[in-house]
């Protein structure tokens, strides 16, 4: 920059750093200040090396973190100086002191656009390089089209291209809009033919950004891709000063995989093939060196290679083959690639197929638990926690047993929590699984949370064959010389409920556990002794013949904390004590704690919190999880009404799908009283939880008998409406009834009806399986989530899906597997596209085999309104349209009789749940509603569709229903689908009501003479 000349500027900045505090910079930076200001407002004085000195001054003072509130048009001004020296200062601090949203940027957008399209590459580069650094919406919708043009353009040097592929793509983030999706697609095309290695390095960064928007538009791109892949493994034409440590261009081969990321799996062979070829020639071309940076640069390309095979779900050989290599860095020395190892290790577990490779290293991987670097053992124990099944659960847990003994305090408690999780999910039986948690207590007490222990006490509770088991292994901790109060806390209850059923056995007499409690009590919390003092209540009941002995010890322990300063130990003491005198009395009152409810595990939850690097494997989970095509899901035709076949056909999705999160913890809406398994089928209410009881207390007890219906009805509820009452609004689906005696546990009708009007909820759930359901849409595309949860202990075998998609409907979707093992849980994705407007809804069979077959037909709420946009509108607009369309079958009228009578707010309410826009005092009369929503479908495009409800305030149960659009299927199938709607209202919140019109004119009165 030629600084050295400024005298001036070389003595300021000699003065500040020779201040000997902070006070003396300030005067001394207030007294330039003081002279800038001075000089400014005699302008016409300065020379253009006096401007460009105090400009330098003002930015070398903002560095320090002063405030320069002034000057900023004497900077401005800069950029409009003819010569090179004037101009480079300009555009550099008005980079540095101005912000995107400052208002003399405005005063520059034309000298910018004016270098931007002039032939001097200098001035460009310094206004390409301002631009980019600044960013901001008025420079994007100003300067994006010249910007584009100069990155088209075959007559500037790669150095000024390079530049505008770099500013263009600070603008796009900024305003997504500056870029034309329709034109831009082949123009993209043409710039990854670019030679020039710089060049084709910003374009591929410009090309992140615009297919994570939109990648459907941007396949014509992707056989480029795999060009220049090919191009850069094969080191073909690879200029020396982009080669790193003999790797051609790493960074450009990780932005290249990285683009391939965003699009579906390719279904081109050959394509195909190329990639794969390049993928196999990058895993069997990287190894662990000696150089550090070599190493950084390969492994970078390896592991976003690893990223791409699992995103195209590549063939289980090299899937293998990505295990292998993973494993061969696990066990080298050096800690980063270990570490990355077992982090991408991690990463494969979310793809199918790849479990069983990675259980052949997992001796290693318990090796990397007793690293000496702790961000190593958590990722080892991330690994060992995601690859435990049925088939490894005992050899893993015992593992981490053991480990827990010299783990360090730092891990402890996120190891406990896994371990409990695993033995509570995996445990081949029950008392593997007590022996498990109260190990875990007595080796990390001090770890170990509340919930563990409230845990084991629910699985002993409810399962009856347990609770000796438990009341014996808690006896022979406690007496033990020392224990954790947890423990105690454990063996008081389990020795309170159950010592009764010890007392035939040696040791176990009613006085001889009393004694072993006892030991403990003076150790321990006021809490615990709270709880002990029940354990004694209890003891004492249950002692028979009566012991006096044991009862003047007890009685002597209650007396003693009658006055206890703690108030619930000595509400306890005196009340148990009073009781204690009154034995029949007490045998109600101190009866054996009832079998606890249903509930969603908290440790689940807690695990979650506890995991580390969430977002990064969540992104991974989200690509695998929406991109993966599996075997699992069959899809047959219907035959339509008129008898003739329609083909059912795959088609890749928009990117409004890939932000889809179909983890299960997003689904948990959490019941806390949960329902138990033996009760009566009941309506679930929409917030009920979603598999969250498949690691309940009740989960892995035996078989559940059959669940009688409280209403016979209610399996029948898809198939007819009742005979009294409105029509059922999607009565076009009919069913059989199920041949299975299993009941629901709720009403399948109302789940479908929540369904349809929110995105995620129960679809189905019986003693044996919860399916949950999640939905996303975007215009006429969306993508549903079916959760397919196991309660059971034992497996389900003979799983089968069958969609009956209608002919209005394009499916996709992958499969479910034949079994589903115990308290699992089974993702299957389905994704559709909307070719018409039709009420016609999709059926999914589903049937499994537990104690008995099981088969049940369910609707899919995939409806007309799904595929709707509220769209506001504006009383002009609504005007024009509504006079252009005229008369049937473009506008369709109907008066609607027997409507369930409803205050206008509610069914205003009802409109925006249908995401129909409701255009509040558009019309003059009160009691009328006006909306306007679109239709999105593949044949007939977005549809605005305009709807008039006029409603009779002396009699509401009868209305008026108008309905217009440009398609007359949509206008009828919109109009039916709302007059259903309004015939069986489902129950919802009181909304706010809606302001009353009042005195309009204009566009409103003109409205109200048109309709």
């Amino acid at each position: 920059m030629a600084l050295s000349g400024m005298r001036g500027l070389s003595v300021f900045i000699s003065d500040v750093r020779n201040c000997q505090n902070k006070e003396q910079e300030r005067l001394r930076v207030e007294k330039e200040l003081a002279n800038i200001r001075t000089r400014f407002k005699n302008e016409r004085g300065l020379t253009p090396y006096e401007k460009k000195k105090y400009v330098w001054k003002m930015l070398y003072i903002y560095m320090l973190g002063y405030d320069v509130d002034f000057g900023h048009m004497e900077v401005v001004a800069l950029i409009s100086a003819p010569k090179y020296a004037e101009k480079q200062v300009g555009y550099i601090v008005t980079s540095c002191l101005l912000n995107e949203n400052h208002d003399f940027l405005r005063l520059v957008i034309n000298t910018v656009r004016n270098d931007i399209l002039g032939r001097n590459e200098t001035f460009q580069c310094l206004s390409l390089t301002m631009v980019g650094n600044v960013g901001g919406k008025e420079f994007s919708e100003s300067l994006a089209p010249d910007v584009q043009k100069l990155l088209m353009s075959s007559s500037c040097r790669p150095l000024v291209r390079k530049k505008a592929a770099l500013c263009l793509l600070r603008l796009f983030r900024k305003n997504s809009d500056v870029v034309n999706v329709d034109g831009w697609s082949d123009r993209m095309a043409q710039l990854l033919d670019e030679r020039d290695m710089g060049v084709l390095t910003a374009v591929m960064s410009l090309l992140v950004a615009l297919v994570a928007n939109n990648p459907d538009a941007y396949w014509n791109c992707v056989p480029k891709c795999v060009k220049i892949l090919e191009r850069l493994t094969r080191s073909q034409d690879i200029p020396q000063e982009y080669t790193y440590y003999g790797i051609p261009s790493p960074w450009m081969q990780v932005k290249t995989m990285r683009v391939l990321q965003y699009f579906p799996s390719i279904e081109d062979p050959n394509i195909r093939r190329s990639l794969f070829e390049v993928l196999q020639r990058i895993l069997m071309g990287t190894d662990v060196v000696k150089n550090v940076n070599k190493n950084n640069a390969s492994h970078a390309v390896l592991f976003e290679a690893l990223a791409l095979v699992m995103h195209l779900d590549a063939e289980r050989e090299m899937m293998s083959q990505c295990v292998a290599l993973l494993g061969k860095f696990i066990a080298v020395r050096e800690p980063n690639i270990r570490y990355l190892g077992l982090e991408n290790m991690t990463r494969m577990l979310l793809v199918a197929d790849v479990q069983d490779s990675i259980k052949r290293h997992q001796a290693q991987i318990i090796t990397s638990l007793k690293d000496p670097d702790i961000s190593i053992r958590r990722r080892a124990l991330d690994l060992l926690y995601g690859m435990c099944d049925i088939s490894n659960a005992k050899d893993i847990v015992e593992e981490l047993l053991q480990y827990l003994t010299t783990a360090d305090f730092a891990i402890r408690e996120e190891l406990a929590l896994k371990a409990a999780i695993l033995a509570e999910k995996f445990a081949p039986d029950l008392s593997w699984y007590v022996d498990v948690i109260l190990q875990l207590i007595d080796k990390a007490g001090d770890f170990i949370s509340d919930d563990i222990w409230y845990r084991v006490v629910q699985f002993v509770t409810n399962n009856d064959d347990l609770q000796a088991y438990g009341a014996v292994k808690a006896r022979e901790y406690l007496d033990k010389p020392a224990v954790h109060e947890t423990m105690v806390k454990v063996g008081g209850y389990l020795l309170g409920e159950y010592s009764h059923l010890l007392a035939r056995r040696p040791g176990c007499s009613p006085k001889e556990i009393f004694l072993i409690m006892h030991d403990k009590f003076p150790t321990v919390s006021t809490a615990t002794k709270a709880l002990l003092l029940s354990a004694y209540v209890k003891v004492l009941l249950h002692s028979h013949p009566p012991d006096p002995d044991l009862q003047d010890q007890v009685w002597a322990v209650f007396r003693k904390y009658e006055s206890n300063i703690d108030a619930e130990v000595q509400q306890r003491a005196v009340e148990y004590f009073a009781l204690s005198q009154k034995m029949p009395a007490m045998v109600d009152i101190m009866a054996e704690m009832p079998k606890f409810p249903e509930r969603q595990s908290a440790l689940l939850k807690r695990a979650e919190d506890a995991e580390g690097d969430v977002a990064e494997i969540s992104a991974t989970k989200i690509r695998v999880q929406q991109q993966q095509i599996s075997n699992a899901l069959v899809v047959t035709d219907q035959r339509p009404a008129n008898g003739s076949l329609h083909p059912v056909s795959l088609s890749r999705m928009s990117s409004g799908t890939r932000d889809l999160e179909v983890a299960a913890s997003d689904l948990m809406a959490t019941n806390s009283n949960g329902i138990p398994p033996t009760i009566a089928p009941q309506t679930v209410a929409a917030t009920a939880d979603l598999l969250g009881d498949l690691l309940s207390p009740l989960a892995i007890e035996a078989p559940p008998a059959t669940v009688a219906s409280a209403n016979s009805n209610d399996i029948l509820a898809l198939e007819a409406p009742p005979a009294s009452g409105p029509a059922d609004p999607l009565a076009l689906a009919l069913y059989e009834e199920s041949s299975s005696k299993v009941q629901p546990l709720g009403s399948i009708a109302d789940w479908f009806h929540a369904l349809c009007m929110k995105e995620s909820g129960i679809l189905y759930e019986d003693p044996f399986i919860q399916i949950g359901l999640k939905s996303e849409w975007r215009n006429h595309q969306g993508r549903l989530v079916l959760f397919l949860g196991n309660k059971h202990i034992s497996p389900l075998v003979s799983v089968r899906a069958l969609i009956l998609p209608p002919a209005h409907l394009r499916v996709q979707l992958s499969l479910v597997p034949e079994i589903i093992p115990p308290r699992a849980q089974v993702q299957c994705p389905l994704d559709i596209v909307n070719l018409r407007p039709s009420r016609v809804v999709a059926v999914l069979e589903f049937s499994y085999n537990s104690s008995s077959p099981v088969t049940v037909k369910l609707r899919l709420p995939v409806v007309i309104t799904k595929f709707l946009q509220a769209a506001p509108i504006s009383p002009n607009d609504f005007v024009v349209q509504w006079k252009a369309l005229a008369g049937p079958p473009l506008k369709l009228q109907e008066v609607v009789r027997g409507v369930k009578p409803l205050p206008l707010s509610e069914m205003a309410n009802l409109f925006l749940k249908l995401h129909i826009y409701v255009a509040a005092g558009l019309d003059p009369n009160p009691n009328n509603i006006v909306a306007s929503t679109t239709f999105f479908s593949e044949v007939t495009g977005p549809t605005a569709c305009l709807v008039r409800v006029e409603t009779d305030p002396s009699d509401r149960t009868q209305l008026r229903l108008t309905v217009a659009s440009p398609d007359p299927s949509t206008t009828l199938e919109l109009k039916e689908y709302i007059k259903e709607q309004l015939l069986d209202i489902p129950s919802m919140p009181q909304p706010p009501p809606l302001p009353a019109s009042s005195g309009l004119v204009g566009p409103a009165a003109a409205l109200a003479g048109l309709i």
